[in-house]
């Protein structure tokens, strides 16, 4: 599931690990203050596939892992949202 390691100064969204990945990969997300968080992954035509976080967390670091096993190969974008911050990144599953 995610854990909280300690708490960042901002928020902010790592770049997925492994990228590319076959077919897991871990999301890793900071937020700074209690906030609700929305961590959802998104396929090329903008679709939601899956929501990864959809609750309210304490300020802390967070990695979460995403099984593409029931996903075709591309690329998928993951958004976070915490507040009025939004940030997106793209990775990409190989199969």
């Amino acid at each position: 599931m995610y854990t909280p390691v300690s708490v960042p100064e901002n928020y902010e969204l790592s770049q997925n690990y492994p990228n590319p990945f076959n077919p897991v990969t871990h999301l890793e997300f900071g937020i700074s203050n209690l906030g609700f968080v929305s961590l959802k992954v998104f396929d090329i035509l903008g679709k939601e596939v899956k929501t990864l976080v959809n609750e309210i967390k304490p300020a802390g670091i967070y990695r979460v892992e995403f099984d593409g096993s029931n996903f075709a190969s591309g690329i998928y974008f993951y958004k976070l949202e915490v507040g009025s911050f939004t940030q997106t990144k793209r990775m990409l599953l190989l199969k």
